[in-house]
């Protein structure tokens, strides 16, 4: 009988092998010139076990870590500094995560060509960010002490993931996601100014 364990890295390794089969034949081909069975060829998988991993097709292939990201968001705004803003200790989780990304993957500029150049990609990845809205919303409601579903809070943690796809393509998107939440957290400094004083 096989250990759960033992399982579960076997099925850590299918997955990472099928997403980085898939990257490396999208970066040499393109992402419309590959299908998924040469995808499971080059994993050494069945097609079946490749829908299994990634039920969402080809595109979730391509954005492996998704399931990390709503983690990352929420810790950002509960375990920030207490003389940061939320703004900017999400502006600062995007840049460490992108200097992460280009630290330790050379292939990572690449990465970002493709999904900019691929329609398909780019809407997937703004759907991805922006299905963590609501638990992003979530955090800073309760870390502001606003009602849960309050609209400002909902209007940032949007603008916040937006963020995200409107510097894609740009020549400097580090400095475009400062321009982005300069102004975010300008006008977040005044709904928190507000909650802070309602509270006393």
């Amino acid at each position: 009988m096989t250990e759960p364990g033992r399982r579960e890295r076997k099925k850590a390794a299918n997955r990472q092998a099928l997403a980085d089969a898939a990257v490396n034949l999208f970066l040499e081909r393109g992402y419309d010139a590959v299908g998924v069975r040469e995808i499971a060829e080059a994993a050494d998988v069945s097609v079946a076990t490749l829908f299994k991993h990634f039920p969402d097709g080809k595109e979730a292939l391509v954005f492996d870590q998704d399931a990390d990201r709503e983690a990352w968001l929420v810790a950002a705004v509960r375990e920030r500094p207490a003389d940061q803003s939320i703004p900017q200790a999400l502006r600062q989780l995007l840049h460490d995560e992108r200097a992460r990304q280009v630290r330790t993957d050379p292939r990572f500029p690449d990465f970002l060509r493709l999904i900019d150049t691929t329609p398909v990609l780019r809407e997937h990845a703004r759907r991805m960010w922006l299905r963590h809205e609501n638990a992003l919303a979530a955090a800073i409601a309760t870390d502001t002490g606003l009602p849960e579903n309050d609209p400002a809070a909902q209007a940032l943690a949007h603008f916040a993931l937006e963020a995200s796809s409107l510097v894609h393509g740009r020549d400097d998107p580090d400095a475009a996601l400062d321009r982005i939440f300069a102004l975010l957290d300008a006008g977040w400094a005044t709904t928190a100014k507000e909650a802070r004083h309602n509270r006393t």
